[in-house]
């Protein structure tokens, strides 16, 4: 939890806000990712990309 913290003063300080969005859109894509492994739905998955 100290991680993100740490990370948003970072954001905070630094202006640097649109690394916001692209750090959520990789959480969510490694998340689908651990989701889909060894499932049925894994080969449409894979049609995505």
């Amino acid at each position: 939890m100290s991680f993100l913290m740490e990370f948003w003063r970072f954001l905070r300080t630094r202006k640097r806000y649109w690394l916001l969005p692209i750090l959520i859109m990789m959480v969510m894509f490694g998340g689908l990712v651990v989701l889909t492994q060894g499932t049925v739905v894994a080969p449409f998955i894979y049609t995505v990309f």
